[in-house]
């Protein structure tokens, strides 16, 4: 007996909308069974996990401030996913945009320049897209499977990271701590809810959102990077570049995550430290593919994650879960997600082979 996926002409449109519900649906009826075989409150760990980020309004804007950089890498690296150029390297490229960003205000601790913030934020983005380009040369120069290069670089990004924080950037009146300087105000993003730490790093997000929405929907360009990925020998029939549409992909991803870890050091953290990133390069994976690779339903995706974030570091204290079982839950999500998806778009049949 063999399982034939044979893919359907058209797939319900109402039930691919479904899908991330069904997919939640299905992680929290396994965390529920996971947290119980664990002896941990399963109940108290999901109320803390999918509820309790939105009680207060505490909660709700530290959910806001974790939804910015989400959705930034998120809407960066479905522009490639699309096109079939997957950029898993998204933690290294924002990294490296923190630490470019971060070189104005460590080495001119006492600037009061109005253009230091503008100046710190256009060097982290191209950091961020210098690094993805690095995985793009290779690709389209040797063909160097882009995966496993962009994986590669986010480790020697953070090496970098470390190095710099325990040698030359360290802030030598910073009790030995492995991080830099605080920045000068004139380094650090303007709040938007006053007595939050929301910054405008939000409303960038959304607005990068709607020009990744116009690219993708109405504009030539994004088109022909669909068909370049999608399609090679279609697009060199047509006249487009595969290669343009590999290094496209890699650069809007990495221009993304750079302009996040840019916000990062401008924002929340106000200096460079070495959690600079809690995983939203990796987290912004499931973002994307949780939201469709739609621009629309990427900032829904990335409001649940964040509120996963926060929901996790609660259950960690309120339910005693550990990290793991918080991972655990944002796998899930992708693997129903995916495993749902795969359903709705193929007819599954079996197929009898007989004795030769």
């Amino acid at each position: 007996m063999k399982l034939v996926f044979e893919r359907r002409e058209a797939a319900s449109r109402s039930a691919t909308l479904a899908t991330p519900l069904i997919a939640l649906g299905l992680t929290i009826l396994t965390s529920l069974i996971l947290f119980a075989a664990l002896g941990k409150p399963a109940g108290q760990a999901l109320y803390s996990l999918l509820l309790e980020p939105f009680d207060g309004w505490y909660n709700i804007s530290e959910l806001l401030l974790k939804m910015g950089p989400l959705m930034l890498i998120a809407q960066g690296l479905a522009i490639g996913f699309r096109a079939n150029v997957f950029n898993i390297g998204a933690e290294g490229q924002l990294i490296i945009g923190a630490i470019c960003a971060s070189a104005l205000p460590v080495y001119f601790p006492e600037g009061t320049s109005p253009l230091m913030l503008p100046a710190m934020i256009v060097m982290g983005a191209v950091g961020g897209a210098v690094w993805a380009g690095l995985a793009a040369g290779l690709r389209t120069r040797f063909n160097a499977n882009e995966i496993l290069v962009t994986l590669m670089l986010t480790l020697i990004a953070t090496q970098v990271l470390n190095y710099l924080l325990l040698g030359p950037w360290k802030d030598p009146h910073g009790f030995n701590f492995p991080q830099s300087v605080m920045f000068p105000d004139v380094a650090l993003l303007p709040i938007l809810l006053p007595g939050t730490r929301v910054n405008i790093s939000v409303l960038a997000a959304l607005i990068v959102s709607g020009l990744a929405y116009v690219l993708m929907r109405h504009r030539f360009s994004g088109y022909q990077l669909l068909v370049g990925g999608l399609a090679p020998r279609a697009a060199r029939y047509a006249g487009f570049s595969e290669d343009r549409a590999v290094l496209m992909s890699l650069l809007f991803g990495g221009l993304a995550a750079g302009f996040a870890g840019a916000c990062e050091v401008a924002g929340p953290l106000g200096q460079l430290q070495r959690s600079v990133s809690t995983g939203y390069g990796y987290s912004a994976i499931i973002v994307a593919y949780l939201g469709g690779l739609n621009p629309l339903g990427i900032v829904i995706s990335a409001f649940l994650m964040a509120a996963l974030f926060i929901g996790g570091d609660n259950a960690m204290v309120s339910a005693d879960l550990p990290v793991a079982a918080v991972f655990v839950f944002q796998g899930l999500l992708l693997v129903f997600y995916l495993g749902s998806l795969t359903f709705i778009r193929h007819r599954v049949t079996f197929s009898w082979q007989g004795p030769a």
